[in-house]
């Protein structure tokens, strides 16, 4: 139940943040409440088209909901959300957590092997943002020198191995992935881990 709740503030949370972006690069309304759209559910569409199953937001009229309802907030506000951008980043963190855990949770129920298990929750957790991001012509984060799937990566890791050992049921295996995500993920902005360019790594 808390997971779900998480989940549904993830989705508003990053409709926010693809409207605010849509804003950025002067788009319609439309547009916006469709990189709105994209933003918050593309991760999780994909994941489920790789599974092969149903995609989640079509039979949850919550979901689609929390998209328009973050995004219609991101407009009416966006001006002191803007000024507001950086506090904004702890739940955008927030959010790429708790996606990487619902990720490999689906992963897990459809008897994934452990490796594509830990890919399905990096994917629902970033490739909404990768998809807004190539929308909007702008290189997605994802492929920039910060540091920001490998997070997910470590943590649906140690969620998934939690699994294997037989905690898969145990609330606290759920914080611990979400709480090593958050702070990876926060430390790697603070103190700018970067991964190297392609053109910096000498032959």
């Amino acid at each position: 139940m808390m997971l779900t709740l998480l989940d549904h503030i993830g989705v508003f949370v990053f409709a926010i943040s693809g409207m605010l972006t849509a804003a950025d690069r002067s788009l319609d309304i439309l547009g916006g409440y469709i990189i709105a759209f994209i933003t918050a559910l593309g991760g999780g569409t994909l994941r489920d088209l790789l599974l092969n199953v149903d995609i989640a937001w079509m039979g949850s009229i919550v979901q689609v909901s929390m998209v328009v309802a973050g995004g219609t907030f991101g407009i009416l506000f966006r001006s002191y959300l803007k000024r507001l951008r950086r506090t904004l980043f702890i739940f955008d963190t927030i959010g790429i957590a708790i996606f990487t855990i619902i990720g490999v949770q689906k992963g897990l129920a459809h008897e994934q092997f452990g490796l594509t298990v830990v890919f399905l929750g990096m994917i629902s957790a970033t490739f909404g943002g990768l998809i807004r991001d190539v929308l909007c012509n702008e290189i997605p984060l994802i492929f920039r020198k910060e540091v920001y799937a490998i997070p997910c990566l470590l943590g649906g890791t140690l969620f998934f191995l939690g699994n294997e050992l037989g905690w898969g049921d145990a609330l606290w295996l759920v914080w611990v992935s979400i709480a090593v995500i958050i702070t990876l993920r926060t430390l790697a902005v603070v103190f700018s881990w970067e991964l190297p360019l392609i053109r910096e790594i000498r032959k």
